[in-house]
């Protein structure tokens, strides 16, 4: 009987879990879950449109807005770490979001070479 109960324990715990990775592939209509759409490759700060940055964790329209418009005001990033100059990005902001970004250089920038 134990045998049994442990077996049809173990069938839940797949079933339960199978049912859990389908909802979670398949959003409800109503429901736009932004935030479990993590970007899978990094996001280049200096050519991300908003609607990339916004796709990152803790990010939304207004400092999408502000990261762009400190990247036409100052040119683009040269490190990371500049991120945290743009008003409402903290050093536990930056923190999670720097796995996630990058700052390769911006195809139009020639530099200097």
């Amino acid at each position: 009987m134990r045998r049994l109960s442990f077996g049809l324990g173990i069938l839940v715990a797949i079933l339960t879990a199978g049912a859990a990775v389908l909802s979670a592939q398949s959003p409800s209509k109503g429901s736009a879950s932004k935030a479990t759409a993590a970007p899978t490759a990094p996001v280049n700060l200096n050519t991300a449109s908003a609607e990339q940055l916004e796709a990152l964790p803790g990010v939304g329209a207004s400092t999408a807005r502000r990261i762009i418009e400190y990247r036409q005001k100052n040119g683009s990033f040269k490190k990371i770490e500049e991120l945290m100059n743009v008003k409402g990005i903290g050093e536990k902001s930056f923190l999670k979001l720097k796995p996630l970004i990058t700052v390769a250089p911006d195809k139009t920038d020639r530099g200097g070479h």
